[in-house]
């Protein structure tokens, strides 16, 4: 049986002598370095390899700790245990000089390797029985591994995403990166570990292949790098873990010791805290039983006050202070734009719902504020936004839309009130709150430089729709092109990317995605297995969109493609006669039930949509750069 790469070494020998001035394994040269965590490398001032195996066990570790002058043992235990057997072996057979060894001779000689016989014989017992209960257990779920693989799709970065973990520290992590992981093709009764390089990375997931196989991929596997079975290199010698090669290859070399330093000299590997990393860029501040000012989702034009219910991945689910039975509830991150402290309402001038609850609850306390994001400030001394100014912005009820818009109210600290044309309510419940700096909102003639499909107002007869006429018929100006955001960060995004996107329709729902157009900063977000009349207008920095695997690693519901059942379900419904819009939305709910675009309108749930504007340049109403779509 096979348990170490050292094992089958032709330079390593096993006796049964208690003297430890025997030959072991010679050690590597110095010139050859053992790998280093950061892609460095380093060898021993003695000029003696850094690893070493177990000659009782098997295990491989750091040569330092081993015990024995002559480092030959992992612990205290293995090296009494091997001069037990070896000093029973050599009494019998000085009691038996002359005699061929007796049975029990025999036995004590090879009492190790019967013990790890019984404990494998165990093992595949034990594997048997978890073979029957699998097998009574249907396998099912997505698996982008699969999905990306069959279709040779590309994931968007994690550094695409600062808001997510790891998205600010994710470093170079890139193919030919190599880790210790556990190996799957091993009949061992313990679990052990082998290296692995990255073939293919897609987002947090990896394509791995362990070392030894070359250019054979018949056991290359995915996995999420940020998982905690995923190490540095060097982890397993220092945590006392065994190394051992997949059992389909292990008669490949028969000196695997050389055969790893040879191929890890130079390569890189995982930081040495990437897991306390990981750890640490999951930990989210906002805690359950904070209070904090959220928009009404049935009124659009005021907030309320919701209590954190749950944090998932830096999700929260508000549940509104009134609910009794807490199922009134609102999805959103914790870097929303549609979440303020206690108060923020008032300090402002917004409009907002008072509580009939006239004290708090038992455990319930304010969230601090600073916890919110930060808006950008603004000067609104000068020149500035102005009631009736128009300007074109995306719809919070239908998200695949860019509409013709106005402004109907400034508010203190930069914020503005804004209804779309032709489909408000008369009293005003159904405007929507944007900053200045959003990059939601953009100036006259963003849509038809950047070759976008402007939503004119409802009812409004002169089509194709122009901006000169319509201020003219209206007798309205628009805002200034100066005032709107136009910074486009290098975010890293490119057209055919996948991601994991929030249905901002109905928020609690995390799906498989698309990134279909790029516009500046404004990202096209299509759900993959949906007709484009579900696309949204998402912002690059958006804190609704994930890397491939977030679902995954914070034990979120990932919503996989619609099946094509659903798809032909949902084409037939489409070419229905869309109803009028309702200030309450619930939202298609594409991943849970098959509904028609029209009632999609009429539900409970509301959500904003973060967009984008870009660089200013020459001319009145179109200072945008134009982009081929």
């Amino acid at each position: 049986m096979f348990d170490g790469y050292d094992s089958c070494s032709e330079d390593t020998s096993s006796s049964s002598s208690s003297d430890e001035s025997e030959e072991e394994v010679a050690p590597l040269p110095s010139s050859l370095p053992i790998i280093k965590n950061n892609g460095q490398v380093y060898t021993y001032p003695d000029g003696k390899s850094g690893m070493a195996t177990c000659e009782m066990c098997g295990m491989v570790g750091v040569r330092d700790a081993f015990y024995s002058k002559t480092k030959r043992f992992c612990s205290v235990s293995c090296s009494r245990s091997y001069s037990s057997n070896s000093k029973k072996a050599s009494i019998l057979a000085r009691l038996q000089v002359g005699k061929p060894p007796t049975k029990k001779a025999k036995v004590l000689q090879k009492q190790p390797l019967v013990a790890k016989l019984a404990a494998y014989a165990q093992y595949q017992a034990t594997l048997q029985n978890q073979a029957k209960t699998k097998a009574a257990v249907p396998v099912e779920g997505f698996s982008w591994g699969n999905y990306i693989n069959s279709n040779s799709f590309t994931a968007a970065p994690v550094t695409c995403f600062k808001h997510a973990p790891m998205g600010t520290c994710w470093g170079d992590i890139a193919e030919g990166v190599r880790v210790e992981v556990p190996n799957t093709d091993c009949s061992l009764p313990t679990k052990v570990f082998w290296i692995a390089g990255i073939v293919k990375l897609a987002g947090y997931n990896a394509l791995l292949r362990y070392e030894g196989f070359e250019n054979d991929s018949s056991l290359d596997f995915w996995c999420n790098i940020c998982g905690s079975d995923i190490h540095p290199v060097g982890w397993c010698a220092t945590s006392g873990k065994p190394l051992v090669p997949p059992r389909t290859i292990q008669h490949k070399y028969t000196n695997w010791k050389t055969f790893l330093v040879k191929r890890l000299t130079g390569a890189k590997t995982l930081p040495p805290d990437f897991s306390q990393k990981v750890s640490e860029s999951m930990q989210y501040p906002f805690k359950t039983s904070m209070r904090v000012e959220v928009v009404d989702k049935t009124h659009l034009c005021r907030t309320r006050v919701a209590v954190v219910e749950s944090v998932i991945g830096g999700r929260l689910r508000l549940v509104y202070e009134e609910s009794e039975d807490k199922t009134d509830d609102f999805w959103c991150h914790m870097y929303s734009p549609l979440i303020h402290h206690i108060g923020w309402s008032r300090s402002i001038g917004h409009r907002f719902k008072r509580s009939d609850i006239t004290k708090k609850q038992d455990g319930h306390f304010d969230a601090p504020s600073h916890l919110f994001m930060k808006v950008k400030e603004v000067d609104a001394a000068g020149e500035w936004f102005k009631e009736g100014m128009k300007l074109e912005a995306i719809d919070p009820l239908n998200l695949s839309a860019i509409c013709v818009a106005t402004i109907r109210k400034v508010l203190a600290d930069g914020y503005l009130m804004i209804g779309i044309d032709g489909s408000e309510a008369a009293d005003g419940s159904d405007w929507f709150c944007y900053h200045a700096t959003s990059p939601s909102i953009f100036p006259v003639g963003f849509c038809e430089i950047n070759m976008i499909e402007l939503t004119p107002p409802r009812g409004y007869a002169k089509l194709p729709f122009k901006w000169f006429d319509y201020l003219r018929e209206t007798d309205s100006i628009a805002a200034p092109v100066k005032l709107f955001n136009k910074e486009v960060p290098n975010h890293g995004f490119h057209v055919g990317m996948k991601l994991e996107a929030v249905d901002l329709m109905e928020p609690r729902l995390v799906c498989v995605a698309t990134v279909t157009r790029i516009i500046h900063r404004l990202l096209r977000i299509h759900f993959d297995g949906w007709e484009d009349e579900y696309d949204q207008w998402v912002d690059c920095e958006s804190p609704d969109l994930y890397p491939v695997g977030w679902c995954q690693l914070t034990g979120y519901q990932l919503q996989p493609p619609a099946p094509q059942s659903s798809r032909d379900s949902q084409s037939s419904s489409s070419k229905q006669k869309k109803k009028a819009k309702s200030q309450q939305y619930k939202g298609h709910k594409k991943m849970t039930s098959l509904q028609l675009k029209e009632e999609l309108l009429d539900g409970e749930e509301y959500s904003f949509l973060q967009g984008a504007s870009d660089q200013e340049s020459n001319g009145s109403a179109s200072y945008y750069i134009k982009q081929e779509p």
